[in-house]
């Protein structure tokens, strides 16, 4: 273990950052000050004397990732920022969770320089560092697998600040379970145990032995306490740094340490107090930390010059670093100039030339379910993008989600009579773990340059809605896949058959969800899924097969998915008495409709409309062309409820939907019992061309 360069200076700057917490909530009035008080010295010791990274540069491949999963405290990693200059300036400070500041009350990638991921639900930020792990290895593997372990400039480590709030959400028990399996050594947790939550003690609901339930998951764990077993309280900062060098040494497991820690030390009054979690901790407060500190108390944002200009040294060895890695690169670069080209291509956040024509498509006539074409496009992109990858919550053969030939991610002794596995394979298999499954996938996307993809069953999209609204909430390009859409599940029962949750996603702003009809539609979204760099999709699809609609005489190219929603079959007349909209499985009853009015003389329109987030996107011209003003009979034909739809049936449209649970029985009965039929669109389409005249 090295020994730690620590100076008075370095003492006087964790000083520095104590009071600035405590004025930055003060000046607002509200905020979490007492663990960014009491973490000062961890934060700063990562930031100072472990972390590669360089402040002028926050996004250079080479760097570490540092991940603060207690998102509340926020005020932990800016105050860090600033000291070291990474763009967060004092003025930021004084303006803490304040309308358009770059210091919102919890960390938000793409707003804050430095900032890797939006942290604020509990738990997933450790959960993410897990697919910022898998992300690190998969890249290595597809840039320089051969390097010995520690030389390639693609390793690197992931740093994560965790709570005892963190290690109570079940996502980061299923996570870790992963982290474990996986041997992913270059995660560093340090759990800041301080035994205090919103409603006080965690004695009250938080017992267990963590580290024992860490080592069970196969990772690697230390203990560094604080108070000294509650003794006397020191902040002793070589004994933790000595177990972060322990740590990063340990390359064969993931490692926790847990930090025993007092709440807002040395605040007095509100040391080791619950209060001090999610309130100011008031003036006289505030005066009495900065008396204990040595600042004068009538004081506030107090940044010594000599301090600051300490701490930004920092930039000069993380530019240091920055031209050590580029030489490092550079020799890489010049012995794998194959894989250097890849590099630069996924870092250049491009496709390569023609990949679009390995897109498959599918004969008119043919009869498959969405989930099987989807898994035949998963395939034929996999065979031209190296950096598509993913896998299944133990569904692979259900949702049709395993690249086929593939070796699957894990280490080599994981193998079984049916999994080949490597350190460097592109099949995820993340048990029956659906929310894990989500944030890792987060966390790959946030990570590096892959596009990952998980799949679960649509029901069970309900364990990830965290992890799609917080993949929206950033803007990336996650990719999930949820197949058994409707209550074509069948035999299953309700528990299995979704029915609120096409509108349950489609609430979620930024969120694209698209439900193919047919084989066509599949591979014309998979194509414009891939091209997404800014918003994360859900991809809805069937257990049953669908027909494959003919792309020829009256009806139009399935190209129209790309618009989100098109006219599939115009009105046999050309002037439309009625428009029947339907996604996925629905399309063929709005076909089978549409014949059965005209030979009543009724035209209909039928729309099919995979993705309303796509449709809105287009020009108003576009949508007019589509759903026509001056047709005001329509019906929607969806298996779930119907309010997705309302703002396109308009006063005199009628929805054909389940607004009630399934139930257990063969498909056929299921759709013929509940009303999603021919039979019963052809009624609505006469009851709505009623209302409208």
């Amino acid at each position: 273990m090295a020994s730690i360069e620590w100076t008075k200076l370095d003492d006087d700057a964790v000083k520095v950052a104590k009071a600035l917490a405590a004025d930055a909530v003060e000046k607002v009035g509200n905020g979490h000050p007492g663990t960014a008080i009491s973490l000062a010295p961890v934060a700063y010791l990562l930031y100072q004397k472990h972390l590669r990274h360089n402040p002028k540069d926050t996004f250079w491949p080479g760097r570490d990732r540092f991940i603060l999963s207690i998102g509340h405290s926020s005020l932990t990693q800016y105050i860090q920022l600033f000291l070291s200059g990474a763009g967060v300036e004092l003025d930021d400070l004084k303006s803490f969770r304040t309308y358009g500041s770059l210091t919102p009350g919890h960390p938000e990638y793409k707003h804050t320089k430095g900032v890797e991921i939006t942290t604020g639900p509990l738990g997933h930020g450790l959960a993410s560092a897990v697919g910022f792990a898998y992300s690190q290895r998969y890249e290595r593997g597809l840039f320089d697998p051969d390097a010995a372990p520690g030389t390639s400039p693609f390793d690197h480590n992931i740093f994560v600040i965790a709570g005892d709030g963190d290690l109570q959400e079940g996502v980061t028990s299923e996570a870790a379970s992963l982290a474990g399996l996986q041997k992913l050594g270059n995660i560093i947790v340090i759990w800041d145990d301080n035994h205090i939550s919103i409603e006080g003690d965690t004695n009250i609901a938080f017992t267990e032995d963590v580290l024992k339930r860490y080592e069970a998951y196969g990772w690697h764990t230390q203990r560094v306490d604080w108070t000294n077993g509650g003794t006397e309280y020191k902040e002793d900062v070589t004994t933790l740094n000595d177990a972060i060098d322990l740590a990063k040494a340990e390359t064969g497991k993931p490692s926790i340490i847990s930090l025993r820690t007092l709440i807002a030390w040395p605040t007095p009054n509100k040391t080791n107090d619950a209060s001090s979690h999610g309130s100011a901790l008031g003036t006289a407060n505030v005066a009495g930390l900065k008396e204990v500190l040595g600042f004068n108390p009538n004081d506030s944002f107090i940044v010594p010059d000599e301090v600051l200009e300490h701490t930004r040294k920092v930039a000069q060895k993380g530019a240091k670093l920055q031209d050590e890695w580029n030489q490092k690169f550079a020799k890489f670069r010049a012995e794998n100039p194959g894989n250097a080209r890849l590099f630069d291509r996924l870092y250049a956040d491009e496709l390569p030339n023609g990949w679009e024509k390995a897109i498959p498509s599918f004969p008119a006539g043919e009869s498959i379910a969405t989930r099987s074409s989807s898994g035949k496009v998963i395939n034929a992109l996999a065979e031209v993008l190296p950096e598509f990858w993913g896998g299944s919550a133990d569904l692979g053969g259900s949702n049709n989600t395993t690249i086929s030939g593939a070796k699957s991610f894990a280490p080599e002794e994981n193998s079984t009579g049916s999994w080949q596995t490597s350190p460097y394979g592109r099949v995820l298999h993340f048990g029956i773990r659906e929310h894990a499954m989500g944030q890792i996938i987060n966390g790959i996307v946030l990570s590096g340059k892959t596009r990952a993809f998980g799949g679960t069953f649509f029901q069970f999209a309900d364990f990830m809605r965290d992890s799609a609204r917080i993949a929206a909430l950033q803007g990336i390009p996650s990719i999930f896949v949820w197949s058994h859409d409707s209550i074509a599940v069948g035999e299953d029962g309700p528990t299995h058959q979704p029915i609120e949750h096409l509108t349950a996603m489609r609430a979620i702003p930024g969120l694209d969800i698209v439900r193919p009809a047919d084989a066509n539609e599949v591979a014309v979204a998979w194509r414009e899924i891939i091209k997404i760099k800014d918003r994360p999709v859900g991809l809805i699809l069937s257990r049953q097969n669908l027909p494959t609609f003919p792309r020829d005489g009256e009806y139009t190219s399935a190209e129209g998915v790309a618009k989100g929603g098109y006219i599939l079959l115009d009105a046999p007349s050309g002037k439309s008495d009625v428009i029947l909209i339907a996604t996925g499985s629905e399309v063929q009853i709005a076909v089978e409709a549409r014949e059965m009015l005209a030979s009543s003389g009724i035209n209909a329109r039928v729309v099919s409309m995979p993705s309303i987030e796509w449709f809105e996107q287009q020009s108003d011209e576009y949508k007019e062309s589509v759903l026509p003003k001056s047709v005001k009979a329509r019906v929607t034909i969806e298996a779930g409820i119907a309010l997705s739809w309302y703002k396109y049936l308009g006063d005199a449209g009628v929805p054909v939907s389940i607004e009630h649970f399934g139930a257990s029985g063969a498909p056929a009965i299921l759709y013929k019992e509940f009303g999603i039929s021919v039979d019963a669109t052809v009624e609505a389409a006469k009851k709505s061309i009623a209302i409208a005249k």
